[in-house]
């Protein structure tokens, strides 16, 4: 089997290096690799049944639920209310702005569940507004595109979903709950450094509001609000699974954004939908070419022969978090989340298994690092969003960006080492297996 593991490693790496895209790469590779073991009867058949079993999963059909909710928040006002609402909170700091931004991120991102909505929604204004205010370009793409990356942590969230049916030994609610006060965590580090270049740059905070003011934009926001509220506690309740949460918050979605606000006409519906096809379309077909190569990589042993070396290199439980770590920074760097979870998820449990890891906290440590990739070069794509809006460069981006990534790097850390941090929450809600 180790030729075929060669034989699937070096076609997959070559593909990437002549930028065949990431989901065709996985798919041809693993065509390959069927081919290279021998004695399999029509190869691409195995392949292709393999593919369909990859996406044969209840709990998948969340993500298209997911998606068009996300997609009708993102157009449908919500960002501007959460926006006027963390601006009376905290926009009278020094720096006011930037904890604006980044509230509002974890707000919308976790609303939607999308990290790119979040930075094109919130930053289409923000990013502006910060400019126009004397505060530092590059600064504020920084901000807002590590910011973005929240709302994949903070429930609900897609990626969760994925790596719930890619490890197959834990609840999506688990895994939501899991999410809270690592996305907090997160939040709260980018904050840090939005606080030390407010002092460095001397950014000046705006008016305080009045009680009354703070009252009339939260009742504005309330109902954008209300939503997590409602996923969350349907969930924990036992009043839907989370599963059917999407289904509710996509006709909760659809009732604020088209009824209420009505800033989502109904000729808007049509391009909505299509746009939820083509982004479900991509997300189904990544998941059908990884379930793929997931099985060909267990049949090739080549989960437990990383296992293997991983442990052989050291028996200490925090050098192979460290090591896991590194590895799925670099990782995402240049794959998107959605592959290298469903890739990487039946390599790297085994490990943390043997050394007493939890699949809620590996799965949430997993989360929060590629969370990283998404603002890093070749294929961040919050990154290039976030330069786009603020018509900069990512070479001008780069300096700002490194406190930023490291107060990632340091909640990411945390929820590595400590526990309470991911499994607290899913405990006291009674999760836990």
């Amino acid at each position: 089997m180790a030729e075929v593991a060669i034989v699937l490693l070096v076609v997959f790496a070559v593909l990437l290096l002549i930028n065949v895209p990431v989901a065709v790469a996985i798919g041809v590779a693993s065509l390959v690799a069927v081919f290279a073991n021998g004695g399999a009867v029509q190869p691409e058949m195995i392949v292709a049944d393999r593919m369909i079993n990859g996406v044969a999963s209840f709990s998948l059909l969340a993500i298209p639920f997911f998606v068009l909710s996300g997609i009708l928040m993102g157009r449908g006002g919500m960002a501007r209310r959460l926006i006027d609402f963390a601006g009376t909170l905290v926009g009278c700091f020094p720096g006011g702005l930037a904890y604006v931004n980044v509230l509002t991120c974890m707000l919308f991102g976790s609303i939607s569940g999308s990290a790119t909505a979040a930075v094109s929604s919130v930053g289409g204004f923000m990013i502006p507004e910060m400019n126009r205010m004397g505060y530092n370009r590059e600064f504020n793409v920084a901000v807002t595109t590590t910011a973005a990356t929240t709302g994949l942590v903070i429930p609900p969230s897609n990626i969760m979903i994925v790596y719930a049916v890619a490890c197959g030994s834990v609840s999506i609610a688990a895994m939501f709950i899991a999410g809270i006060l690592p996305g907090i965590l997160m939040g709260l580090c980018i904050i840090l450094v939005c606080i030390y270049y407010a002092l460095k740059n001397g950014y000046k905070g705006g008016r305080k509001s009045t009680f009354r003011e703070i009252l009339t934009a939260f009742k504005r926001a309330f109902l954008s609000l209300f939503l997590m509220f409602v996923i969350i506690g349907g969930i924990l309740g036992g009043v839907f699974t989370a599963t059917e949460a999407a289904a509710v918050a996509v006709a909760y979605a659809f009732v604020l954004s088209v009824l209420v606000y009505r800033e989502v006409k109904w000729k808007d519906i049509p391009g909505i939908l299509v746009q939820t096809g083509v982004t479900t379309a991509v997300v189904m077909f990544l998941i059908c070419v990884s379930s793929a190569m997931s099985w060909i990589m267990t049949i090739a042993n080549i989960p437990q022969t990383i296992s293997s070396v991983l442990v052989a290199l050291s028996g200490n439980p925090v050098v192979i978090l460290l090591i896991i770590n590194i590895l799925l920074l670099l990782v995402g760097t240049f794959m998107d989340m959605t592959p290298a979870v469903l890739i990487f998820t039946p390599i790297f449990l085994p490990v943390v298994r043997e050394i007493g890891m939890s699949d809620i906290q590996f799965g949430i440590m997993m989360i929060v690092n590629l969370c990283i990739g998404l603002c890093t070069p070749p294929v961040g794509s919050c990154l290039f969003i976030g330069c786009g809006i603020g018509k900069t460069s990512i070479a001008k981006v780069t300096m700002p960006m490194v406190p930023f990534f490291i107060a990632l790097i340091a909640a990411l850390l945390l929820t590595t080492f400590l526990p309470f941090l991911t499994m607290w929450l899913p405990g006291v809600a009674g999760l836990l297996k």
